[in-house]
Parts: structure tokens; sequence; C-alpha cells
């Protein structure tokens, strides 16, 4: 397999908690939601990924899933657990028993490249031992809250040995690589931009990706 389409779900139905600011431009109905991973079951070129551990995780997401034999990664905030909207404890358990891997977003959604060094303790080293205790399994593998990312921000994940980065690059990436570009989906997705997402970028819109994405890692 040559290239990867990684997906991003945020939230699904309707909020359960007061949401972020521009938070609402990432969160899908049910409806959309199904759209979407009909489209891409039985597509090994596609991966699902969830951020930001929202109820719905759970709630709505996992039943859809496991009925079309759907696996998928959910990146979790560890500080957040149990807070209105949230997931539990024992929904990281139920996600995990049910076959998906369970990843970390940090601690309290915090930008990586602002923190001190006693948030990073907390974002990197405490968020997947939190996780890790839960699941039974090392977490290694994180999604970059808000995609914000620069070469120090790679530095310290890879020091703090990260398997795999996940960011907010759009576009396809390669199956192995340790920074994985997504997609994420938005509020006003609909057949055209699931054809266009999952089909690939044009090249134009490729080759700028692209540029971003260099320009994150040296700035």
């Amino acid at each position: 397999m040559r290239a990867v389409t990684n997906l991003t779900v945020h939230g699904i139905g309707e909020t359960a908690r007061e949401l972020e600011r521009g938070e609402d431009t990432t969160w899908v109905s049910v409806e959309q939601f199904e759209r979407v991973v009909d489209a891409v079951a039985g597509r090994p070129d596609v991966r699902i990924t969830f951020d930001d551990g929202n109820a719905s995780d759970v709630e709505i997401a996992l039943p859809r899933l496991l009925e079309r034999g759907l696996k998928a990664e959910f990146f979790v905030l560890a500080g957040l657990l149990g807070e209105p909207g949230r997931l539990d404890a024992d929904g990281v358990r139920e996600l995990a028993g049910k076959g998906m891997r369970i990843g970390s977003h940090g601690w309290a959604h915090r930008d990586w490249r602002t923190i001190t060094e006693g948030q990073a303790t907390e974002e990197l080293e405490r968020a997947h031992e939190v996780l890790g205790e839960l699941t039974g399994e090392p977490v290694s593998r994180v999604a970059i809250p808000f995609g914000s990312y620069d070469r120090g921000v790679l530095r310290r994940l890879r020091h703090a040995g990260v398997t795999r980065a996940y960011t907010s690059d759009g576009g396809r990436a390669r199956p192995g690589s340790w920074l994985q570009a997504r997609n994420s989906l938005r509020h006003d997705l609909d057949a055209s931009w699931i054809g266009r997402v999952l089909d690939g970028p044009s090249l134009g819109r490729r080759a700028g990706k692209l540029g971003m994405r260099l320009y994150k890692r040296v700035r």
C-alpha cells in the first residue's frame, strides 16, 4: 500500500458539554458520521481516528464501527476523563475491550508549542501512564492537539518515546511514517467532501500541503 488516508472524528450528535472556540466546526451529525463509515468500510487504505475523548466515542461511534467491522484509534485527553460530555475510565476500558486502540491526546488540550516543562510532563508522561493503567497496554502514540507543532515539539515527542504522531495537516500519508497527516471531519461535510478526501487531493493541493508540513517541521 503506497498511501493511506487518515480521518479524524471529534464529536458526533448533540453536544453534551460547552465547546471550545471553533470546536463546533468539527462536530458532525450522526447521519454524517454514518455516511463516512459506510464509505470507508472495506477500505484498508483508510484509517479512522478520534480526538478529544468525547462521550459520543462510546455512545454513538463504537456501535456503528462494530456493525461495520471497523477498527479505530481513540486519542484521549487523560486529564479530562469523567468530565461532563467526556469519556470516563469505564468508557476507555470499553473501547479497548472491543478491540479499539487507545492513544494520547495529552492531558488538558494544551498547545504543545507553548507548554512549560511541568506541563510537558503531564502531557507526555502522566497522560500516557494513566491511559496505560486503564488499558493494561503501553500507550506510545499521540495526536497533536490543534495540529500545532514545530521542530521543538517533534524533538520532545521523540525524546518521550512516542512511536507515532498524528497531525491535522490534511492529505495522505505513507503507512509506516512516524508523522501521520490526517483529515478532520467537518460540520458541513457531504458526499462530495467524502469523495474528494478519499480519492485524494489534486496535485496542486498536495504540493501546498507538503510545503506546509515541511515548514512546520523546520520552524
